[in-house]
């Protein structure tokens, strides 16, 4: 290997090192703010619980800068627990081990259908690379997505939504009037997906109407090399919202195994509540419907992607009691506000150990400088 060779190598090292520190920076940087936010509600988190929980992210995922989020998760859960992934570990760790750039295909929205070869989304068109195609993939003219548009009679509204490549937390979302949709102006925002706006189940509508409510199923293979779930949260938006946006959403974990919500909820800055805020509707005895059927629904896809090991699915039931996949996130699916109420949910599948491998630990710069 020449002197350039080793000159570009270590320039490649050098940048990728800067990356890390960034985001281990801005990870843990909203962990602090979270924390305070809490600790405004709840008091300062002990000295016993902070000691334990520095001592895990040193002693066992290798670095105490994986202590913040675990501080975050303890404060809300009331006690340290063993197994817990910081939100930092697992982004910068563990997502480009068991995703990686197979998962980033989720940022193709246009794709999912022709991924899982059925119809997995509603979508109704596409648009990829300057030329419009059916749901079906077939090539139309924007006279033909006009129509076809118009036409959609899949919910009784007037409404379609435009989900663009790459978004996510509520960017990149348009909403348009099916009846005025104009193919060729809606081409100007850039590749991606429409789909039908879906009318969501009456039970959703006690909490908000406005914006349609998602669940997040988080589902894994295991070492088994079978589906399993691991996390089920409920995002609600907020009242004149016209989708869920993570800067300002409720957040309500969900009983795993029986679709029962909590009786608390929490804004994105993590202050609890026990009712939304706008309709004052509680959390209490309520019940996810058809929630055996978003599992059964999401746990036979994600057996049908066993090469992207965690899968985030948004799904809702519809008006006509369906289970609808809105999307699929096989990158990035954030876990820390399930890990923080619901976790550890990954403690069985080695990922807390990847920082004993010097190779991840390399290639991911485990311990910035």
């Amino acid at each position: 290997m020449n002197s350039s060779e080793q000159l570009k190598i270590k320039a490649k090292e050098l940048f990728e090192k800067s990356l890390g520190i960034k985001y281990h920076y801005s990870s843990n940087k909203t962990a602090n703010k979270l924390l305070k936010n809490i600790e405004l509600e709840k008091g300062k988190l002990d000295l016993t619980s902070k000691k334990l929980a520095k001592e895990y992210a040193q002693d066992i995922l290798g670095w105490k800068g994986f202590a913040p989020w675990l501080y975050v998760y303890t404060h809300m859960y009331g006690e340290f627990k063993e197994g817990w992934l910081p939100d930092n570990y697992f982004g910068k760790l563990v997502i480009p081990e068991i995703q990686g750039d197979y998962g980033k295909i989720s940022f193709l929205k246009p794709f999912a259908n022709k991924l899982f070869n059925s119809q997995v989304c509603p979508d109704l068109a596409h648009y990829i690379n300057g030329q419009w195609f059916s749901s079906n993939y077939e090539i139309r003219t924007e006279k033909e997505i006009n129509e076809l548009i118009k036409r959609n009679r899949t919910y009784n509204n007037t409404k379609v939504i435009s989900k663009l490549d790459y978004s996510y937390q509520g960017l990149g979302i348009h909403i348009y009037d099916k009846n005025n949709f104009n193919a060729q102006q809606v081409a100007k925002n850039g590749n991606g997906v429409i789909q039908p706006f879906i009318i969501q189940h009456e039970f959703f509508n006690q909490f908000c109407k406005d914006a349609v409510a998602t669940l997040r199923l988080t589902t894994v293979i295991d070492t088994l090399g079978k589906a399993s779930l691991r996390a089920s949260l409920l995002r609600l938006g907020r009242t004149k919202q016209t989708h869920v946006q993570s800067s300002d959403q409720v957040l309500v974990a969900i009983d795993v195994t029986t679709g029962s919500l909590s009786e608390i909820g929490y804004s994105s800055s993590f202050k609890s509540m026990d009712a939304h805020p706008d309709s004052n509707t509680a959390f209490k005895d309520k019940t996810i419907p058809y929630y055996d059927n978003c599992v059964a629904k999401v746990l036979e896809l994600q057996n049908k992607m066993p090469m992207i090991k965690l899968i985030g699915w948004d799904v809702v039931i519809d008006d006509k009691n369906e289970v609808v996949i809105m999307e699929w996130n096989g990158y990035g699916a954030g876990i820390a506000f399930s890990e923080a109420t619901q976790g550890p949910s990954f403690n069985d599948l080695g990922w807390n150990d990847f920082f004993k491998n010097k190779n991840i630990k390399k290639r991911h710069n485990l311990k910035p400088a």
